[in-house]
């Protein structure tokens, strides 16, 4: 296998990923006891366009997930309870959390308020493991919310990430580099870093749907198809990832997009879906206390030519309805009448953070360290 040590210099690094639980319904589960062991899920108006920000593990026993409709996790779990977001008591958990990461080094890189990559190689310099790190941090986490999280460590962020992953909920996962290969070769290519849906239909199409098959291209070939994203998927199926932990990064935009099995063709459709992914914008905009200046869409047709249109007002955007009301100038401005689109997505840009004031009146505040929710 080629060396870990080659990604980074001459020294392995360290890396933990930890995630929380089902965040949002597990903070709602351990606030409202009555919730505890029930199928709960945090998000919008089954009887709307509402979609699920986060359900808990008993709901996704019937097949709910995040950013799925709320109405579609209804007809699928009946007696499910919905729950409005409470952001701030998310925020106050994460800020919680995020604390106790950084007690442990300086080098945190929040992905959104539930879930952080660390680089420990420091912490580890004087015999103490990477693994040792992460038990107690898991231990202190529960202790400290009365929450549980789970986390991955490896020698690398990819492999870090997935880690996490493997033992949920409340588990702990070890990708040692000696591992590395073996463990990513039989996992489908969607589970890679960067590789989104219709990367995986197009490699699909090419014969590739495992690590394993796209370890075996040539990576002329790779970079003859996919342009420089070629040359890092012929590295990630190799286990090689050198992004380093980056403790502070300035977020420029939040957004969503769908790609469809089957071109949309109906207008009303179309717009239906575009104010679907608004309540969802809407939503990780709130989480990071953010607003923004512009609104994008973007629409890829069947002959995958891609435009993007925008509105940038004087005020900031942060709220489904504000979103929502420049969807219909957008989408006309981006797909001709009688067009159809195989993707669809919608971009918050010309960002602020915010900070909610009383009664959900809110402010300017240009505040640091608000995680980055993707």
């Amino acid at each position: 296998m080629p060396d870990p040590h080659s990604e980074h210099g001459a020294k392995l690094r360290k890396i933990i990923h930890v995630d929380m639980d089902a965040f949002f319904a597990a903070v709602e589960q351990r606030d409202y006891p009555e919730l505890r062991g029930q199928p709960v899920i945090v998000g919008g108006d089954p009887a709307g366009r509402g979609v699920v920000a986060t359900c808990s593990y008993e709901a996704r026993r019937f097949g709910i997930h995040s950013a799925m409709t709320a109405a579609r996790a209804r007809s699928l779990c009946s007696q499910a309870i919905f729950v409005r977001p409470r952001m701030e008591a998310y925020r106050e958990a994460s800020r919680q959390v995020m604390a106790i990461l950084r007690s442990y080094t300086p080098l945190v890189e929040p992905l959104s308020l539930d879930e952080a990559f660390l680089d420990v190689t420091a912490a580890t310099a004087d015999g103490i493991l990477a693994v040792e790190i992460a038990r107690e941090i898991l231990d202190r986490i529960h202790r400290k919310t009365r929450l549980t999280a789970s986390a991955g460590v490896s020698y690398n962020k990819l492999l870090a990430k997935l880690a996490s992953d493997w033992r949920k909920p409340h588990g702990l996962f070890v990708i040692p580099p000696e591992r590395g290969l073996d463990f990513l070769a039989p996992l489908p290519v969607g589970k890679l870093h960067g590789v989104g849906p219709a990367t995986v239909k197009k490699l699909s199409a090419m014969g590739i749907d495992t690590v394993s098959d796209l370890r075996a291209m040539a990576q002329e070939r790779l970079i003859r198809c996919f342009g420089k994203a070629g040359a890092w998927f012929y590295e990630v199926a190799r286990g090689i990832d050198r992004r380093p932990v980056q403790p502070t990064r300035q977020r420029k935009s939040v957004g969503t997009e769908r790609t469809f099995s089957e071109n949309l063709e109906d207008r009303r459709t179309m717009l239906a879906t575009l104010q679907q992914m608004a309540e969802q914008v809407a939503a990780r905009l709130q989480a990071l206390a953010l607003a923004g200046y512009t609104v994008n869409i973007k629409a890829r047709f069947p002959d995958f030519a891609t435009v993007t249109r925008a509105h940038t007002a004087t005020e900031v955007t942060g709220n489904t309805e504000a979103i929502a009301a420049l969807l219909p100038e957008l989408l006309d401005r981006a797909v001709p009448q009688g067009a159809s689109v195989r993707l669809l997505g919608i971009t918050v840009s010309g960002l602020v953070q915010i900070q909610a004031a009383s009664r959900g009146a809110r402010q300017l505040n240009l505040l640091d360290g608000i995680p980055d929710l993707r």
